[in-house]
């Protein structure tokens, strides 16, 4: 099982597409997370125009991952989406995208503030279902030598949470910029390839 966090930064990019279209062509069962992308960015507009709590604004913020999400299942149909329901978590057999709902507001462990984005979302998805790689793809510069998860949070290429996630139950996590969808297939045969692998 292959978590693959698909950062808003994608949105309304032709890297978008060409990643589902990548990891539909895969033949490992893969599961999406989508970032907020723009549906965030309102949700950051909207706290510095009202006086918001945060809270109410990492609920808002798991809704704008949810609209991404159905917006990534419009664009790829055959990728369906998967719901956790009350807290059990189904078997992901093919491929399918992540769509949070409110099940999360009630997890203990995790906090309800703009330290947990979708990169340590992602990462608790997999560390949840068991996976056996995360893959987080962004339109970031990526570093050319290797790095540690806390020099990836540090670099702002992780959320500050990250590293407490990874640490709890680490999982191996690569880095991929968003032009190189192409080279999906090697990272996960563990072919060479230009990812950045997280140490």
């Amino acid at each position: 099982m292959i978590v693959i966090k698909l950062g808003g930064s994608l949105y309304g990019s032709p890297q978008l597409q060409q990643w589902l279209d990548q990891i539909v062509a895969s033949d490992q069962p893969i599961i999406i997370v989508p970032g907020g992308g723009p549906f965030a960015d309102q949700v950051r507009d909207a706290q510095q125009q009202h006086p918001l709590p945060d809270p109410d604004a990492h609920h808002m913020a798991l809704l704008a991952m949810a609209q991404f999400g159905l917006l990534l299942c419009g664009l790829q149909p055959s990728l369906a989406p998967y719901y956790i329901a009350s807290g059990r978590l189904d078997k992901v057999e093919n491929k399918a995208i992540w769509i949070p709902s409110k099940h999360l507001l009630h997890s203990p462990d995790i906090p309800h503030n703009w330290t947990v984005t979708s990169d340590s979302l992602a990462l608790w998805l997999a560390q949840q279902l068991g996976a056996d790689k995360l893959l987080i793809v962004k339109s970031a510069s990526l570093a050319d030598t290797a790095l540690t998860i806390e020099q990836a949070s540090s670099a702002d290429l992780l959320d500050s949470a990250f590293p407490h996630y990874y640490q709890k139950n680490p999982i191996s996590t690569t880095l991929f910029h968003a032009q190189h969808s192409n080279q999906l297939h090697s990272c996960l045969s563990e072919a060479k390839h230009s990812g950045l692998t997280l140490l």
